[in-house]
């Protein structure tokens, strides 16, 4: 692979600053696509310029000026033989003052707008018109990049690298890509750095040219191949085999007060199944807000302690995790398992306490936030981590956890938050997954309501109400404190509004910077029915069953992503009691925000509601990587190439099958040139 400093046109500022980008060698620099185009191939006269559309006039600076009413301004006229075109900047340097003298020609490119005097461009491109100048062949990429470096600067660089792209080379024969429609990658490489001025510049800048496409598909193929080769890499490693629980599991279901699903039953096979293998169960077990994965986890892990391993659950915060711990006591101390509880917040006493029983394995049940994966605890025997709301935690704190075993344990992560298909098929085609696709009995369907802040009166009435019919009730707000940057409503001031809105009523106030205890007397005050309205921030999205919660309102849910507000209305429902959630916005609601509160009023189906808010958020959120540093498909898209990543999915079976020493030989290179997803 050709080093930038091996090219000798390059010189060391240049390549300090393509470091910055991230550039250090030929295909990555080839591989630094534009981030849109413009056309400069004409010359459009003044009288032909439309509004709202960019165009590149020619002609002569007939007036120049610096205003300073209404605010401080460079003003020019420029003039050709049709008309005039005024040219204004809001900021500018003594230099462009010298540029645009009377008398100056030249060619300028930008929208064209309405202003006082007609048509105006505001900030264009500007170029000195001299002899020699001529108009653009091709269409002008415009490129991602840092202070230092110009857009002329890295179009030279990228022109030269693409003299020298003998070693991008095809991977795979012709034959496949014309199967695909697909050109060259060398041709589209060339067709997106110098497109023809016949494409289409909006086709271009949705990436929906036959080029894009090619590079779009390279990518997805090789994020297929890379999942696959992860996939095959875990069945190569050795892992705890477990034989199917005869006793644990069936006490168990013995004592519940309720009959498991179909689909619980038939998912919990799948995991006991993944169970008795010799190589690690990675599953994600996917199911809508309250549709019962807990007990299938806990299934799980009485099979890992029947055969004699210990089970770690993580969950992202404590009252999750403390949710977590109190079903697992009530399920398991029956059957006497020994259950250890470990968070950062504990005291050094109940810590070491727990840490001895973890180490010792006396504790066969580990429940807890991000503390398991400490450096400071020891298991003995790790059979099993399960990882509640995966998607909140790093990769990089997945693997710290599954490190803790040897052999490698199983691992089974749940989520409910639903992955979109196309999702699932690019960054989880490494993992078997398992769907919950049905509620339990009894449960009421929620009632999702979309009110004007102007009427909070109704709404505070509707809670009194609620609550003196012997109803629960949650009022969610976004911020604890006051906020300068937003002025939303907060959890402290709404607190002691409501205390004084509802003497009659016990309010109680929860939100993520109390001390732990604090949280558990108020969350254990509430859920056995001794406070009946409980004001919180978005820390109750996750955990909190009080089936007797049937009322809850939404503080500027415009605000929210569509999965936290479907998260949160999760919280109600949980009972036989027909329950409403309340969306309460401010006006002047943007058109993104309306359509957020749309799909979530109109659908309570957690899969549409993910596929939604994938279209909205993009994948980085939903994966929980974003945050984690992993990086994201920079070419294809999810949404617009699903044709291109069954394509590439199929071609991956394909080529793993029949070439399996080509793929290996060509993997590592290839996917430098077409870009890796990193997963662990």
């Amino acid at each position: 692979m050709t080093q930038l400093t091996q090219i000798k046109a390059f010189s060391k500022p240049l390549i300090a600053n393509l470091a910055k980008l991230g550039i250090s060698n030929l295909q990555g620099l080839l591989l630094h696509l534009p981030l849109r185009y413009i056309d400069e191939t004409h010359v459009t006269a003044v009288r032909d310029l439309r509004m709202g559309e960019s165009a590149q006039v020619e002609g002569d600076i007939v007036h120049a000026e610096v205003t300073y009413k209404p605010r401080k301004a460079l003003i020019a006229r420029l003039e050709d033989a049709s008309g005039q075109l005024t040219l204004r900047f809001l900021h500018f340097y003594p230099s462009q003052i010298n540029a645009l003298k009377v008398g100056a020609k030249l060619r300028v490119y930008g929208e064209v707008r309405s202003g006082f005097f007609g048509y105006e461009m505001v900030h264009p491109t500007c170029k000195a018109v001299g002899e020699k100048t001529i108009v653009a062949e091709t269409l002008t990429p415009v490129y991602p990049t840092v202070a230092g470096l110009g857009q002329a600067s890295l179009r030279k660089a990228i022109g030269i690298a693409l003299q020298q792209q003998g070693e991008m080379l095809e991977t795979l024969p012709a034959q496949i890509y014309a199967d695909l429609n697909l050109p060259s990658f060398a041709l589209s490489l060339t067709a997106l750095h110098h497109p023809s001025p016949d494409v289409s510049l909006r086709a271009l800048d949705n990436k929906t040219t036959a080029h894009w496409r090619r590079l779009a598909f390279d990518e997805l193929l090789a994020q297929q191949l890379s999942m696959r080769k992860h996939y095959a890499r875990r069945r190569s490693v050795s892992a705890p085999q477990f034989k199917r629980s005869t006793k644990l599991v069936s006490a168990l279901l013995k004592s519940l007060p309720f009959a498991l699903t179909g689909a619980q039953q038939k998912v919990a096979l799948e995991i006991e199944r993944d169970l008795t293998q010799a190589h690690p169960m990675q599953r994600l077990l996917q199911g809508d807000v309250g549709s019962g994965k807990t007990i299938v986890a806990c299934m799980a892990a009485l099979q890992c302690v029947e055969n004699g391993w210990q089970v770690a659950l993580m969950a992202p915060t404590e009252i999750l995790a403390e949710q977590h711990y109190r079903k697992m006591l009530s399920w398991l101390q029956p059957l006497d398992i020994k259950i250890a509880w470990l968070t950062g917040s504990q005291n050094k006493k109940d810590r070491d306490a727990a840490l001895e029983s973890i180490a010792s394995g006396e504790a066969k049940l580990v429940v807890g936030t991000h503390a398991l994966f400490q450096e400071s605890v020891r298991f003995k025997s790790l059979g099993l981590a399960i990882i509640d709301e995966q998607h909140r935690f790093g990769v990089h704190q997945r693997l710290a956890l599954r490190q803790k075993g040897q052999p490698e344990p199983h691992q089974l992560m749940m989520s409910a938050t639903p992955i979109p298909r196309t999702l699932s098929m690019s960054y989880y085609a490494d993992l078997d997954v398992s769907v919950i696709d049905e509620l339990p009995p009894g449960r009421s369907p929620i009632v999702t309501k979309i009110v004007s802040d102007a009427r909070r009166d109704e709404i505070l009435q509707r809670v009194r109400e609620a609550c003196l019919q012997g109803n629960q009730a949650y009022w969610v707000c976004p911020l604890i404190e006051e906020s300068e940057a937003l002025q939303l409503a907060t959890a402290n001031d709404t607190y002691a509004l409501m205390q004084q809105e509802f003497p009659e009523l016990k309010v109680g106030l929860v939100h993520g910077r109390m001390k732990p205890t604090e949280k558990q007397a108020v969350m254990a005050e509430f859920s056995a029915g001794h406070s009946q309205l409980l004001v919180a921030t978005t820390v109750i999205e996750v955990g909190v069953d009080v089936p007797n919660a049937s009322l809850m309102v939404i503080e500027h849910a415009e605000r929210m992503g569509l999965s936290q507000l479907h998260q949160l209305r999760g919280r109600v429902g949980r009972g036989a009691t027909k329950s409403t959630c309340i969306l309460l916005y401010q006006n002047k609601l943007s058109d993104t925000a309306r359509a957020r509160l749309k799909v979530i009023y109109e659908s309570n189906d957690g899969f549409a509601i993910a596929q939604a808010d994938l279209q909205i958020r993009g994948p980085g959120e939903l994966l929980g990587v974003r945050q984690s540093g992993v990086p994201m498909l920079k070419i294809a898209d999810l949404e617009r190439d699903v044709d291109l990543l069954e394509a590439a999915k199929d071609m991956a079976d394909t080529l793993l099958q029949n070439y399996p020493a080509e793929v290996e030989q060509h993997l590592d290179r290839w996917m430098s040139t077409a870009g890796e997803l990193v997963k662990v």
